[in-house]
């Protein structure tokens, strides 16, 4: 799951998409953080799992913030066509 993740990073040029696959990849992380804390018996992969969504909520509120105004400025989504960050 994290590997379709990365390459859907890596593949894609629509930002909607590549910040989809991120939050594919931290899912993939939760995934294998509550099975190994199930495995070993401990609850802290648990306790990491609930900080990890967190990130991933404040990534995915700020990363579409920052694509709806990019798409206010330049209407388009696609991230090879984006040179606003460029000197």
């Amino acid at each position: 799951m994290f590997c379709c993740g990365v390459l859907g990073v890596v593949v894609r040029r629509n930002a909607i998409v590549i910040f989809m696959s991120i939050e594919l990849m931290l899912n993939a992380l939760n995934l294998t953080l509550i099975a190994f804390s199930s495995f070993l018996g401990d609850p802290t992969g648990q306790m990491l799992v609930f900080f990890v969504m967190v990130v991933a909520a404040a990534e995915a509120a700020v990363g579409l913030a920052i694509i709806i105004s990019l798409f206010r400025n330049k209407q388009t989504v696609y991230v090879d066509e984006l040179n606003i960050l460029k000197w």
